[in-house]
């Protein structure tokens, strides 16, 4: 393909930290011919390893399936910029709460996706059985606890856990202290389970919506709440950016490119991308989350220094994020090798690819709010993606719970400038 530039176009941010609009003519260089070969090469060789795993009798379908479904978020999460942290700074800092508008569309398609699912699951939902394998937990004041140390360790370390995830693929050093010290923090919520389990969990009721209003109630009552949410993000939102970036005036190659590796994708689309992988993950593996490979690595470490009880009260009986002892890699490993290495190759095709300035400070409160990370993703059975987004489009309270004391935590974070130490 030759030189070629395309008409200006509004861009919803480039880079990681930027959500504003600009104006820019992009060109086709040489450099970004051997970039975007590159990210090629990357997604074919994670299609290969696909299917190297699905050949694999230990391994299996699961494992591959894992594999593209996390390549899948890489891509989503890089182009669509979707961090939670990011988004709700710019809603309460900026005032732009356009990305936020991603949150409510991937929850809107997940619980249409959900319900439809639900109904071959489980057809009677008078009976007091839920949904296998959904993400619906107990509510109680360790979750609500839990939601607002996340929501502080978001500020404090930058990024939610996932938001971490696939920044390593755009360079960030910060992600790695911040990413130890969950581990550090998933520790330390093994120690602390049997304690907050018996004076908080064990008799916390497990609310599922169509228990008491059926599917079709249940989902009318969630795109209404999303539908007021949305109402009132739009009127806060003075400074918001765009909802839709201008359409170029002349299609072709160079402006299929812009639109896919360059301007950063639409909320809503990302947001529905979102709901549609999420309700496929359900379907085929098991909801999305990104912790449970993390945990199961913290636990089999730390209770193999004996530093934490071997029984863990009601633990493996829970629905969530749930760690497992083992050393093997476990589906939610692979789905997360997926999101690195996918969103990897989005930045390197985009050229957003560069490593981020780390000090001796910032490493220091990535590490203290990966650990708040990692305790409070212990405790709530999972994080912004596990409980949050899998739990609100399962239709349980547990993450509209998580979801509002997240929010809180990260605003208490922000008002207190945590994330600028």
């Amino acid at each position: 393909m030759g030189s070629s530039v395309i008409s200006a176009v509004t861009n919803f941010g480039r880079g990681s930290g930027d959500s504003g609009t600009s104006t820019e003519v992009s060109t086709w260089s040489k450099g970004d011919s051997v970039r975007t070969g590159l990210a090629a090469l990357l997604v074919v060789g994670l299609l290969f390893t696909a299917y190297q795993l699905s050949d694999n009798e230990g391994t299996g379908v699961n494992a591959a399936l894992s594999l593209l479904i996390g390549s899948a978020l890489g891509i989503a999460f890089e182009r669509g910029r979707f961090c939670f942290f990011c988004i709700f700074r710019d809603a309460i800092e900026d005032r732009d709460t356009t990305p936020f508008l991603s949150i409510l569309s991937a929850i809107a398609v997940g619980a249409i996706g959900y319900a439809v699912i639900f109904g071959q699951f489980l057809p009677d939902t008078s009976s007091d059985r839920l949904p296998p394998n959904a993400h619906i937990g107990p509510v109680s004041t360790a979750l609500i606890a839990a939601g607002l140390a996340f929501g502080i360790g978001m500020a404090l370390s930058g990024a939610c856990i996932s938001g971490h995830l696939y920044r390593i693929g755009q360079g960030s050093l910060r992600a790695y202290p911040a990413l130890f010290g969950s581990l550090i923090g998933f520790g330390l919520g093994f120690k602390s389970w049997n304690t907050l389990y018996s004076k908080s969990i064990s008799d916390a009721p497990t609310t599922w919506l169509p228990h008491y209003l059926g599917y079709g109630g249940s989902l009318v009552l969630t795109l209404l709440l999303l539908a007021v949410i949305a109402v009132v993000t739009i009127r806060f939102g003075k400074n918001s950016t765009p909802l839709a970036n201008p359409v170029a005036t002349k299609i072709d190659l160079a402006s299929l490119r812009q639109s896919l590796l360059i301007n950063r994708w639409r909320p809503l689309t990302t947001g529905a991308i979102f709901g549609v992988i999420g309700t496929f993950a359900y379907l085929r593996i098991e909801p999305l989350g990104v912790t449970r490979q993390l945990s199961t690595t913290s636990r089999t470490y730390f209770e193999g220094q004996g530093w934490i009880p071997q029984n863990l009260d009601g633990l493996d009986l829970m629905a969530g994020c749930i760690a497992v002892v083992s050393t093997a890699i476990v589906n939610n490993g692979w789905l997360i090798l997926g999101i690195v290495t996918a969103s990897f190759a989005a930045a390197l095709a985009g050229n957003r690819f560069k490593f981020q300035q780390i000090t001796w400070r910032n490493a220091l409160t990535a590490l203290v709010g990966g650990m708040l990370l990692g305790w409070s993703s212990m405790i709530a059975l999972g994080c912004t993606v596990g409980v949050l987004l899998s739990g609100t489009q399962s239709f349980a309270l547990s993450g509209w719970v998580f979801f509002a004391t997240a929010f809180t935590g990260a605003w208490i974070g922000i008002k207190l400038k945590l994330h600028k130490l």
